[in-house]
């Protein structure tokens, strides 16, 4: 047996390390360790409940308006509030571009140098990768910066800004949008739409949606010149390189359900495993474990408890702790979120006949994301055609004194949850689960391990890798927010 720690991690957002125990040129078991603590689920309490508008965002300044949404959403819960058609809509449309925008960084930004170093020279993609997605200094990045800044405009127009913007409110959007700023706004969504078709993709965004099988998607990505479909590209690689054999993990993913309008959401809530398929999400499932984590013990109940009972008070020592992450656990059970949760709760195809097949993968996590341009971009246009100019875009309603309430929203990243308890008037707890800190949990009491941990379990290391390339590949195709992970 051997030991090594690979980390810092570069391409990530905020700090990771990973700790791997080798055996026969393999990682036996890993120790995922998130070694920041930020304390804002501390900083929350005692402040008034509308102040976590201001304050949570500022978690991460990638993934903000999630954070804001899942508030916004917490607070309507406690308030009993029923936002208005037009405020979801806003709402959506700003949440969706963050999310896909973040798609969009992670595949050209995050994931696909990777396959631009030098160990992969001399396989016959090699050179065109590396010219296409070299980091910095590849064709894919002077052309795909400017079509996500000129996406995100669509958060100027109805955010405000972006990072940190303040416009999503417990009873929708606090912007209303004239007739002629939809038009605007269509514009924006069409001029991306062409660029995913046109570069991205190289078709229309309906016939990838419309791939329902493994064998379409090799057919589809056999029939593409590369040079004009970045995805095909990263197929022909997926497919040398067997990507669909790497990373498996449980093969259990929850989704808390994503756009909701009018009680109704455009991805499926729910939970889906391999051994019994789809089954309703329940949130009192939910708990945190924090045995693994330099965090105070909660005492002389269980060692996982509830977000609503949920403690959250640093400790500088602690025997067998090394992150500073919790441990979420659904029903005692670990579970994966991301892209590909949400299409397979979705009941989409592609991503259930993948899953069944292969398992959990990091093809199947990366082409999760690139369905997720297909379906979202063409619902963002119909949300934005619903608008109705001159109608409500929030809808009022008063705090209550005492109360408590959960707000469940998708990022892009999966599942994220705010759990809020108000006394007096006041912020008494505060509790946060983000996808990451699901997908990158520590062993629970039990000694199970969270996602992350199991996916790298049988991943190959050469013999002088310190940075091995799998596991590299392992955890970008998770995409980790290590910033949201312990707040």
């Amino acid at each position: 047996m051997k030991r090594i720690v690979v980390g810092p991690f570069n391409r990530v957002e905020g700090d990771l390390e990973v700790t791997l125990t080798l055996s026969d040129g393999r990682v036996a078991s890993a120790e995922v360790s998130s070694p920041l603590y930020r304390g804002f689920e501390q900083i929350l309490q005692g402040k008034h409940p509308l102040d976590a508008l201001a304050l949570v965002p500022r978690i991460c300044g990638i993934c903000s308006v999630s954070q804001s949404a899942a508030a916004a959403a917490a607070l309507r819960d406690a308030m009993g509030l029923v936002p208005t058609p037009n405020g979801e809509r806003v709402a959506n449309l700003v949440l969706a571009a963050e999310n896909l925008a973040d798609h969009f960084t992670h595949f050209y930004l995050f994931f696909m140098p990777d396959f631009a170093r030098e160990s992969y020279a001399g396989r016959p993609w090699f050179e065109a990768a590396r010219a296409r997605f070299r980091a910095v200094e590849g064709q894919a990045t002077a052309q795909a910066l400017p079509a996500r800044t000129a996406f995100l405009e669509l958060m100027g127009l109805l955010a405000g800004k972006w990072p940190h913007s303040l416009t999503l409110q417990p009873g929708g959007a606090a912007r209303a949008v004239s007739a002629n700023e939809k038009v605007r706004v269509l514009t924006m969504l069409r001029a991306f739409r062409r660029w995913l078709e046109g570069q991205f993709f190289g078709d229309r965004l309906e016939a990838v949606a419309a791939l329902d099988s493994e064998a379409a998607l090799w057919s589809w990505a056999d029939a593409r010149d590369r040079a004009r479909s970045d995805l095909a590209h990263f197929l022909a690689i997926a497919r040398d390189l067997d990507l669909q054999r790497l990373g498996r993990a449980e093969d259990r993913f929850l989704s808390h359900g994503a756009y909701v309008i009018e009680g109704q959401p455009f991805f499926a809530r729910g939970v889906w495993s391999a051994d019994g398929g789809r089954a309703a999400f329940d949130p009192d499932h939910v708990t945190e474990d924090g045995t693994h984590a330099w965090l105070a013990p909660t005492g002389d109940g269980p060692a996982a408890l509830h977000p609503f009972e949920g403690r959250t008070e640093p400790v500088e020592t602690k025997e067998g702790a090394y992150t500073w992450c919790k441990a979420p656990r659904l029903a005692g059970r670990t579970a994966e979120c991301g892209a590909l949760a949400r299409q397979l709760i979705d009941g989409h195809p592609l991503a259930t006949g993948l899953v069944a097949t292969h398992g959990a993968s990091v093809l199947a996590r990366v082409l999760a994301r690139a369905l997720e341009f297909a379906r979202v971009l063409p619902a963002m246009e119909a949300w934005t055609r619903a608008i109705v100019p001159g109608e409500p875009f929030c809808a009022q309603g008063a705090l209550p004194d005492e109360g408590q309430g959960v707000g469940l929203v998708e990022a892009a990243r999966g599942s994220l949850g705010h759990w809020l308890t108000i006394r007096r008037g006041r912020i008494a707890n505060y509790q946060i689960i983000a996808p990451t800190t699901w997908n990158f949990s520590p062993r629970d009491a039990a000694g199970a391990p969270g996602a992350l941990e199991r996916a790298l379990v049988g991943a190959p290391v050469g013999e002088h890798e310190r940075a091995p390339l799998a596991v590299q590949h392992i955890v970008r195709s998770f995409d980790p927010c290590m910033v949201c992970t312990v707040h």
